[in-house]
């Protein structure tokens, strides 16, 4: 019986490295389980302890300056020797500057975000020698972003936590899945366990982009308030910004509701109130709904204020049940994944 039990676990951690070797190859690690790049969280001690774990951290640029993500990256080579990417936002004005930074230090792949990216970006990261992966939150985007050039694909379900699309992950992975095989596809959203990973490597995806999970970790620097509260958190709490209406625009975030999440709304509905009586312009207005936001990210990740900060998190957060080391978590992913591979093999092809 031990024999037949030891068998079916090889023949299933067999089948998961064939599913996802795609993503493996593509990215040059063990696992392919990208760590979603998370501002003020994914910094070097993440980063290198996800890749250091067999997945592939990110470093998460955000308003970095040049000098500050070389810093950042530099500092991360120290801590590991296995490769890492750093997320570049599209909309940055010294990307250039950036993408250079990443090329004069061999960073091999750089992950396009934020916006679509041009075709000379596209061109300067792979002309430098990195690989160049890109966001298509829809089919025809992910198309035009491969006759760009770019060699790989993230499609996030709005179950993500940050700024997020319309458009689930399930919906999204059956609109683009069956249709783009050039490339590989990594799914993100919501992805708290391997066997959901599982499900979607089946569908056709390389691999899978985790945030929520490794922002609640040891390694991770967030503060233990920010940790406490991702761990009290239920799939329900993890809510977007709700727009008042429809002439201040608000950019969808989801994050864990608090305090600010219900100051936003008051602050809305006052801006409302005074630009309908005429004590400030619409875009005087805006600005002051947009700002209101500014350094609340910062405010609960690294000073711990979880009232009146952000608490970014994705749907998966119900599932963050504890603060365990990174290691520990890609272990616990990939031990679900091959058990759910088991169950799978044993509903098709029952015992006799």
């Amino acid at each position: 019986m031990t024999d037949i039990a030891s068998t079916d676990d090889a023949q299933a951690r067999e089948t998961l490295q064939r599913l996802w070797k795609p993503g493996c190859d593509f990215l040059g690690s063990e696992l392919a389980i990208l760590g979603g790049a998370m501002s003020w969280v994914s910094e070097r001690n993440l980063v290198s302890a996800i890749s250091n774990a067999g997945g592939f951290g990110v470093i998460a640029c955000g308003a970095m300056s040049p000098e500050r993500l070389e810093e950042e990256i530099v500092a991360t080579q120290a801590l590991t020797k296995r490769p890492f990417g750093v997320n570049l936002i599209t909309m940055h004005p010294d990307l250039d500057a950036l993408v250079n930074v990443c090329l004069s230090h061999n960073v091999t792949h750089i992950v396009l975000a934020g916006g679509v990216p041009t075709g000379a970006t596209i061109r300067r990261v792979r002309d430098g020698g990195a690989r160049a992966i890109g966001f298509a939150p829809a089919l025809a985007l992910g198309r035009r972003l491969i006759k760009m050039g770019i060699e790989a694909l993230i499609i996030e379900g709005s179950e993500a936590g940050g700024h997020v699309g319309p458009v689930s992950l399930n919906v999204l992975a059956q609109e683009i899945l069956p249709h783009v095989t050039e490339v590989p596809v990594f799914v993100a959203g919501g992805l708290g366990r391997g066997d959901a990973i599982v499900s979607y490597l089946e569908q056709g995806a390389a691999g899978a982009q985790l945030g929520t999970l490794f922002a609640a970790s040891q390694e991770s620097i967030a503060h233990e308030n920010f940790k406490v509260a991702f761990r009290r958190g239920n799939a329900r709490d993890a809510t977007v910004s709700v727009q008042l209406d429809e002439r201040f625009p608000v950019i969808p975030v989801r994050g864990l509701a608090n305090a600010a999440t219900r100051h936003f709304m008051k602050h809305q509905a006052e801006m409302l109130r005074r630009f309908q009586a005429g004590d400030i312009e619409r875009e005087a207005a805006q600005l002051e709904i947009e700002h209101f936001w500014s350094g609340a990210l910062r405010r609960a990740v690294v000073e711990g204020d979880v009232d009146n900060g952000s608490l970014m998190a994705g749907q998966s957060v119900g599932m963050v049940k504890e603060i365990k080391p990174v290691a520990d978590i890609t272990s616990m992913l990939v031990e679900q994944a091959v058990a759910a591979l088991k169950r799978r093999e044993g509903r098709v092809h029952p015992p006799k």
